[in-house]
């Protein structure tokens, strides 16, 4: 088959949706399929130096960057508009990450006109507590173009059941997929000694950690962390909160307004972004992992939590969560400062039943989230939408043939 998948930016400052569509792509690649990611060389105020226009390789997937061009919020590249409407008709499919910008218009105006099937994947946009923020710049967009690009899609792509039941009011009845995202667990095959994270941050001594571990902004539960991590503490002095991850939208300001209104912001530490061996270091060292987020359409940076056996405290706002629950991989809260608090204090205490979750977690990862097994699924919901599309239109052909005249006795 040949796949290109069309996003926005791939600079690991946007965190899980750029990593997912590089992972999925690449670990479609893998399976011998002809795979292609087109993008923008964004990189938040700044731009990534890579070659733009030309086509690189890259772990057998070939990657094209085209400049960035305002307004940049949007995503906008006259270049790649231009690029796309050639190379959409050179494809079987094409896989669109995000709503409400400016690729998702070009990609999908460009397959319904050159009859290419697409898959669209809203990344969590569709929850109604994402759907309903910014609604009057939402609505002109969608009525522009995105009720087009979604009623016109062969499916939309959720990684949860639940992210697809909640997105249920808002997708004009296309049909769904679901297909997790994944992890490679070759990556935390050797993780750094433990205490490593420690000694470049001598301000935590031999505390337990708390770990956030994502991107700082709004829906992340953030407000709901340092209430939850005041009370804990008041009630231990042997714990030290952690935030680690990108602030895109200098978010972070208000974390630590919060943190210092709850006591508190002495006895945390902000990282910013951690790659490679920084941040297997961090997942490490830390003794609990917390994401109180109001809004998660997966929760990547759950299972690489749970991949090197870190048990998890999530809202039940993150769409995994019945997994991490069933699983017994870590417990599940309401998005509450008390409820958060609460178990972090009871797991705090009981380590062996923290270590008995964290094991658990890195059970459910091996079982359910590696990427060999969800390129497959993925694979094979390409090929049922090519072949139904190509069915589909050969109907259409043969209903649309004209009819030889009847000859008259």
């Amino acid at each position: 088959m040949k796949i290109l998948h069309v996003i926005a930016n791939l600079a690991p400052r946007y965190g899980g949706p750029s990593k997912a569509c590089w992972e999925m792509a690449r670990a479609v690649a893998r399976l011998g399929h002809q795979v292609s990611i087109y993008t923008t060389n964004q990189d938040g105020p700044g731009e990534l130096e890579v070659p733009l226009g030309r086509p690189m390789r890259r772990d057998g997937v070939e990657v094209c960057y085209f400049p960035i061009q305002p307004p940049r919020f949007w995503g906008t590249s006259l270049p790649l508009a231009r690029a796309l409407r050639r190379q959409i008709q050179a494809v079987e499919l094409v896989h669109i990450h995000s709503l409400y910008l400016f690729h998702g218009l070009v990609a999908g105006h460009y397959c319904r006109r050159f009859g290419v099937p697409y898959l669209l994947r809203p990344h969590g946009t569709l929850d109604p507590f994402i759907h309903r923020r910014h609604r009057g710049r939402k609505r002109v967009m969608e009525h522009l173009f995105e009720h087009k690009n979604i009623s016109g899609a062969a499916a939309l792509h959720f990684t949860t059941a639940e992210e697809l039941e909640l997105a249920a009011p808002f997708t004009f009845g296309t049909p769904g997929v679901v297909v997790p995202l994944g992890m490679d667990l070759d990556e935390f095959a050797e993780l750094p000694e433990p205490g490593s994270f420690r000694r470049q941050h001598p301000e935590i001594g031999e505390k337990s950690i708390i770990l956030f571990f994502g991107r700082i902004n709004f829906k992340k539960g953030l407000d709901i962390l340092a209430k939850a991590f005041g009370v804990v503490a008041r009630r231990r002095q042997d714990v030290h909160l952690v935030i680690a991850g990108p602030d895109n939208d200098g978010w972070g300001a208000r974390v630590r307004t919060w943190l210092a209104e709850a006591g508190v912001l002495d006895r945390a530490t902000f990282t910013g972004m951690l790659l490679g061996p920084d941040r297997l270091a961090v997942l490490r060292d830390a003794s609990l992992f917390v994401l109180p987020s109001y809004s998660e359409n997966f929760g990547l940076a759950v299972i690489e939590a749970m991949a090197v056996g870190l048990p998890v405290i999530i809202s039940d706002q993150v769409n995994i969560w019945p997994e991490v629950e069933t699983g017994g991989a870590g417990r599940v809260i309401p998005c509450e400062a008390t409820a958060l608090a609460d178990q972090i204090l009871e797991l705090l205490a009981d380590p062996d039943a923290a270590a008995g979750m964290g094991q658990k977690g890195r059970a459910l990862v091996q079982d359910r989230y590696q990427w060999p097994r969800i390129a497959t699924q993925l694979a094979e919901a390409y090929v049922r939408i090519i072949d139904e599309h190509r069915r589909h239109r050969e109907m259409n052909q043969t209903r649309n043939r004209p009819q030889p005249a009847r000859r008259r006795s």
